[in-house]
Order: structure tokens, then sequence, then C-alpha cells
């Protein structure tokens, strides 16, 4: 079945810490979006969690936001290179800083 959504997704490999009180676990987005980012981490949160996560941009500092888990997919650590979709898709509630950061970086996208 195709998805029905249409979000503009970009592929985008960043560093990330994230967690619940603060950003503890290390990850990488894979791709992110207007709307969120996915996440791919060994750690994963069940869905309906919200979490913090960061993103260190090369050169932009840091972008911090709240986010709430839509899905997740658990996989033994050593599969995580060999399963796409090991991680979570974390949808964006609220920018803590950055936020304009984030726009720029999607709209780098767009030219």
């Amino acid at each position: 079945m195709a998805e029905k959504r249409v979000i503009n997704r970009h592929l985008k490999r960043m560093n990330v810490l994230f967690g619940t009180d603060k950003p503890v676990f290390h990850g990488f987005t894979v791709d992110i979006s207007d709307t969120g980012i996915f996440l791919k981490s060994i750690k994963v949160y069940p869905p309906g969690s919200v979490i913090i996560v960061e993103i260190h941009i090369p050169d932009c500092g840091v972008i911090e936001f709240q986010g709430r888990i839509m899905w997740a997919k658990t996989v033994p650590s050593n599969m995580i290179n060999i399963v796409k979709k090991a991680g979570m898709g974390v949808k964006i509630i609220n920018f803590l800083k950055g936020g304009d950061e984030y726009q720029k970086l999607l709209k780098a996208f767009h030219h």
C-alpha cells in the first residue's frame, strides 16, 4: 500500500542527541521534513513518548526541539546498519532553539 502523506522528506545525515529529560542518547537523522525527522538509533521510546532532540549542525550550532514519537522499531545493535527503518519517527512539537536554522536547512534542499 502506498503512503498517502505528501511530505517533502530530504535525506540528510546529522548527529543527534536525544532523551526524555535531557539529550543523552546518540543517533543520527536519516531524513528530515517540515514536520519531523526519522531518527536512527538503537535506543527507541514507545510511540506517544515526548523527547528532547538536539541536532548538531556543522557551522550553525545546535537545533533543539520537543518531539513526539509517532512510530518506533527496535532492532538488535548488530542489525542497526542492516535494517532500514530501525529507529523512530519523531514529529516536531515545539522548537526550543534553532527553529530558524532548521527552516534554513530545509530551504537549502529546495534550491
